[in-house]
């Protein structure tokens, strides 16, 4: 809840501000699942392109793929942090400020008179010029501020070579990473980068998984409201970006065990919840979607059936169809959430021998 008073209803689940210091600008173009840089955008109205299945191992059988990616909130609408912080600030179902009252609090904050040496005489002169100096202090805070991006998680920890997964841990590894199991890091990219940068757990692109409509939610009750994602972004999007409506960002996996609300709408709340839908989505729709007053179930019921085609059903777990084995038994999913948990920052280890090496142990 939000708003002047706290008593309005936000429309979506709050994306992190960590590690965005590598996010590239909004594009779309050819799949690049390893790049942090900008992508050639292609002009609108689009087509979109025959969907290659994306693997965990081969992120390069994909690469024909005109796909949307970078961009900040779950959309894509803000290339920067300087853009995305007058989102939230401004918007009357968040923060609720307004350019003239954040400007007059820019004149008497503590920091008021570093911010006018900052700005210099244009910012004396004009208080968008102030304000929107403020805006960048505060973009640059979060990209130099390493608390933003530490990078302290025991698979950091592990990457360089001071941690040991534990056995449950290292199977939800492997099966994040086995292209026929949970093909996690086909769009959770967790490898390091050529350049020897570590792994953000996201491929900066979007994807259209079909998470169920959340009842909790005061703006579903209307059966025409429908949040369609990238072709929400601006006016005209869902006639230009037609074959993109219903995707929305990959988030960074990186700290996902922290978080209490998950998918766009906030309509899961544990990782357990969300796996299950990862694996039994098209297999169990009864489990997430409600029935028709026909008895049928409503599969992808946020999404109207004009955009149902740009549901992911070729990669996988999400390629089996009804009478199929799911791609991960339970316990598998149990594995891969425990390999999520390894994804926390501010682990502290206990040193302990093994094999002749020092190794961290985790104390969670």
């Amino acid at each position: 809840m939000g708003g002047a008073a706290g008593d309005r209803e936000g429309r979506r689940e709050i994306p992190s501000l960590t590690y965005l210091e590598r996010q590239p600008p909004f594009s779309i173009g050819p799949d690049d699942a390893v790049a942090d840089d900008v992508a050639p955008t292609i002009a609108v109205p689009v087509t979109g392109g025959a969907h290659a299945a994306k693997s965990a191992i081969n992120t390069a059988s994909s690469a024909t793929n005109l796909v949307p990616q970078g961009g900040l909130f779950l959309d894509g609408r803000a290339d920067t942090l300087h853009q995305q912080a007058s989102g939230p600030m401004f918007d009357p179902d968040e923060m609720a400020g307004s350019p003239e009252k954040v400007s007059a609090r820019l004149k008497t904050a503590d920091y008021a008179a570093p911010l006018r040496a900052l700005a210099g005489i244009r910012g004396q002169k004009s208080s968008d010029f102030l304000l929107s100096e403020g805006l960048f202090a505060l973009a640059r805070y979060q990209i130099e501020n390493q608390a933003f991006h530490p990078y302290s998680s025991k698979f950091d920890a592990w990457l360089q070579g001071n941690a040991r997964f534990t056995p449950i841990e290292r199977e939800g590894y492997m099966l994040f990473n086995d292209p026929k199991k949970g093909n996690c890091a086909a769009c959770h990219v967790d490898t390091v980068r050529a350049d020897g940068l570590p792994p953000l757990f996201t491929d900066h692109q979007y994807e259209a998984l079909a998470a169920p409509r959340n009842p909790a939610l005061q703006h579903t009750h209307d059966a025409g409201y429908y949040d369609l994602g990238v072709c929400d972004q601006k006016p005209g999007g869902r006639k230009d970006l037609a074959p993109y409506c219903g995707m929305f960002a990959t988030p960074t996996l990186r700290n996902t065990a922290t978080r209490n609300t998950f998918f766009h709408n906030g309509v899961f709340h544990s990782l357990d919840d969300v796996m299950d839908f990862y694996v039994l989505r098209d297999l169990e729709p009864e489990r997430f979607y409600p029935r028709g007053p026909d008895g049928k179930v409503q599969a992808y019921n946020d999404i109207p059936a004009a955009y149902q085609g740009n549901v992911d059903k070729t990669d996988a777990p999400f390629d089996r169809k009804p009478g199929q084995a799911p791609a991960l038994t339970k316990a598998e999913r149990n594995a891969i959430i425990a390999f999520l948990k390894t994804l926390t920052d501010g682990w502290t280890g206990e040193t302990a021998q093994a094999d002749g090496v020092q190794a961290t142990q985790t104390k969670h």
